[in-house]
């Protein structure tokens, strides 16, 4: 997966997706955004413009590994463009090394789930994803937002920020995303995948 290096190899690409622009800050969409910025604050770092790669980016040590923490500042329905770019200049990457941070529907409000390829359960972000790199294999963090009640639209559910209970699980399902991030890069996703996919217990979240 990728091309031609440009920049630094980088042992681990984490992106979180969401809209770009202080109107979507803590939607459910941008909750994986939310958790790329958690992650760089929780290791001293701020995300930053990065040239050529359409995303804001921090790098840290997670688990012993260098890795590149990122946030596109396309629109959600092009985050291809970004995480395309983003391989490009810190790969190439083995799939298995790119990380994708994203809301979902199906999962119940605050669930967090980790899962190793797949297809796009209806994301936009991840259809653009899958249609720049070509491959479906990367590795994703899934937080769980709840479908829409009765007719209401997906579109306006998941610009939404929420009710307060809602956005108290989404404060802590954050922290858990973060937290899983860190399990994978340290014991790979298998063993995330234990942790964080059992009912009803998700591990230790930080406060």
């Amino acid at each position: 997966m990728g091309g031609a290096r440009r920049g630094a190899a980088a042992d681990l690409l984490v992106v979180g997706l969401g809209n770009p622009g202080a109107e979507f800050r803590h939607t459910r969409h941008n909750l994986g955004a939310d958790t790329v910025e958690l992650l760089a604050s929780r290791h001293g770092q701020r995300l930053r413009s990065e040239r050529g790669t359409r995303a804001l980016v921090a790098a840290v040590g997670l688990g012993g590994r260098s890795a590149v923490l990122a946030v596109p500042q396309t629109y959600m329905n092009d985050s291809g463009l970004a995480v395309s770019a983003l391989v490009r200049r810190y790969g190439p990457l083995a799939v298995e090394r790119l990380v994708v941070v994203h809301d979902e529907l199906d999962p119940a409000v605050g669930r967090v789930k980790v899962k190793a390829g797949g297809g796009t359960a209806g994301h936009n972000g991840l259809r653009s994803v899958h249609a720049h790199l070509h491959d479906d294999g990367y590795l994703r963090v899934r937080i769980g937002i709840g479908k829409p009640p009765g007719r209401r639209q997906g579109v306006d559910h998941v610009l939404g920020a929420g009710s307060r209970a809602e956005r108290d699980a989404f404060a802590v399902a954050v922290e858990l995303a973060a937290d899983a991030v860190e399990d994978i890069a340290a014991n790979g996703v298998d063993a995330a995948m234990t942790r964080f996919n059992a009912e009803p217990d998700q591990g230790s979240a930080r406060f």
